[in-house]
């Protein structure tokens, strides 16, 4: 079986995405998980080309690893020669074993951006390549613009990629720089390049045109044994192929051996990594790794998958460190229900009348405006309310907001707690802080495992905008205790109530947890 070399540019790359801006330590703790994870290549940036990526490679070349890391360069300048092309000593400076150069490959770039003639373009590449290939470098070769350049002139293309070649290019890797190939014609031209050069050939893909993945995979069925690429596909524009993907389809569908099985089913934790790391929201809907990749909604399919998970789920998800995910909806159905509340801990018999009365009352709510699929918490308190044995800690009996002289907000809330009313006021810097605080002063006292609870996210979102202010208000809090995350839902015409119907759950909520195992 032929070995596909896995080349990581997410560091130098995957930086060129929109809020993207590692620092030389996090893109040191990046290149240590990838060499944990066995990638053969990380490109580790560009030297020269700014202070943070000098100072990666100085510190860099300091820690032991497998992987090879590889620094990134251009051609020399036209109007220089390799040997006195500045950014090209700083590359030689970084003292990596690997450099990566690009080069221009297309002639609309070489003649009307660089400004130079076909025969000057090639010695850019030769030259630059032999330059470090002189300096015991080993050099792959990065064919920018390849298949954009292989259909306007082929000639002129192939040209740069045997020149490439006869510098000594240990790689040449094909570029869809604009990513504007489909799978179809990419993997033609590979086919007719392979036919014309003996160098082994590597693929370079952008998203742009939503194929970055297919086209890596077309290409290894042409023949190129270097996948070029980064982590959750981040990358300018569109991104750049995504390897999470590439290597569990090629792992998982083509049989190819590209991680050990278990760093394969690591990839989830991997991916979460980058994105924390990078200070990026995952993608839910990402494949494999996504959080929504193997999460079931619809009642048929979640009956399906606790029968016969393959059904429904392409692969197994712990293969790739994910898992089966159930969530509840106006779609769902008796499956849906079983699944959520044994994960939630919550016992309840299949065949019990319980089960379709809460199915009859999800939906009734949701067509109301809440929602349930990521409010799990108050799905669980929806469950437990319709339960005989099952007692309130607390009981609302009213509340009320008003502004207070001092600039914030003033909150007073009577509650029911075992038994008695108690009644207490609080201020906060917004109506929900404060009734935040005054239902804590009640309950607290009874309830200390509330004392930890905090409230993480708030969202509000404006259900039907055409009723302006009369509109229905949904509101979604996260709340945590440091060792659980939870959220919970309210809706209603007035903002404060929908606010209040997610606080309150929230609480109620963490007083039930205590001492529960949600099952993962």
């Amino acid at each position: 079986m032929k070995y596909i070399y896995i080349y990581d540019t997410t560091l130098r790359d995957g930086s060129q995405s929109e809020g993207v801006n590692f620092t030389v330590n996090e893109k040191i703790l990046i290149t240590e998980k990838l060499n944990d994870f066995g990638f053969d290549f990380i490109e580790g940036g560009w030297p020269g080309s700014n202070p943070k990526d000098e100072e990666y490679f100085a510190k860099i070349k300091k820690i032991k690893l497998k992987s090879k890391v590889v620094a990134f360069s251009a051609t020399h300048m036209k109007v220089k020669t390799a040997e006195t092309d500045v950014l090209l000593q700083k590359v030689l400076a970084a003292e990596t074993k690997y450099i990566t150069v690009f080069g221009k490959v297309w002639d609309l770039h070489t003649r009307k951006i660089l400004g130079v003639s076909d025969s000057e373009a090639l010695d850019l590449i030769s030259n630059t390549i032999k330059f470090l290939i002189k300096n015991k470098r080993k050099v792959i070769f990065d064919a920018e613009h390849c298949f954009d350049g292989w259909k306007s002139n082929p000639k002129f293309t192939l040209a740069c990629l045997r020149a490439a070649e006869g510098a000594g290019a240990m790689n040449l890797t094909l570029c869809d720089t604009n990513g504007g190939s489909l799978p179809s014609e990419l993997g033609k031209i590979i086919s007719e390049i392979k036919k014309k050069i003996k160098t082994p050939l590597g693929i370079h893909t952008h998203n742009d045109s939503g194929v970055a993945v297919a086209n890596s995979i077309i290409a290894v069925e042409n023949g190129v044994n270097l996948i070029q690429g980064t982590i959750n596909g981040i990358g300018e524009r569109t991104g750049n192929a995504n390897l999470n993907t590439i290597i569990a389809d090629l792992q998982l569908k083509k049989g190819m051996k590209i991680l050990p099985p278990a760093k394969l089913a690591q990839l989830t934790n991997l991916a979460n990594y980058v994105y924390e790391i990078g200070n990026k929201r995952p993608k839910n809907d990402q494949p494999f790794v996504g959080k929504n990749a193997f999460t079931h909604k619809g009642g048929i399919h979640v009956s399906a998958v606790a029968k016969i998970p393959a059904s429904y789920e392409h692969i197994d998800p712990k293969l790739v460190g994910n898992h089966t995910n159930i969530t509840i909806s106006e779609l769902s159905g008796k499956s849906n229900v079983i699944a959520v509340a044994q994960r939630l801990g919550i016992k309840i018999q299949s065949d019990s009348p319980q089960i379709r009365e809460i199915l009859a009352q999800v939906k009734d709510l949701e067509n109301q405006g809440f929602y349930y699929e990521t409010a799990e918490a108050s799905f669980a308190l929806l469950i437990l309310h319709s339960e005989k044995d099952y007692k309130k800690p607390f009981e609302l009996q009213e509340y009320c907001v008003s502004n207070s002289s001092a600039g914030g907000v003033d909150a007073t809330v009577e509650v029911k707690v075992k038994g008695k009313l108690r009644k207490f006021s609080a201020s906060g810097n917004g109506p929900v802080n404060a009734l935040d605080l005054a239902l804590r002063q009640g309950i607290e006292e009874f309830f200390p495992q509330t004392k930890n609870v905090e409230l993480t996210d708030y969202k509000v979102r404006i259900l039907d905008t055409h009723s302006a202010t009369a509109a229905k208000t949904r509101v979604l809090i996260e709340s945590s205790n440091g060792k659980e995350d939870w959220k919970t839902v309210g809706c209603s015409e007035n903002i404060i109530k929908a606010s209040w119907q997610a606080l309150s759950d929230s609480l109620e909520y963490a007083i039930w947890r205590s001492g529960k195992k949600v099952e993962k």
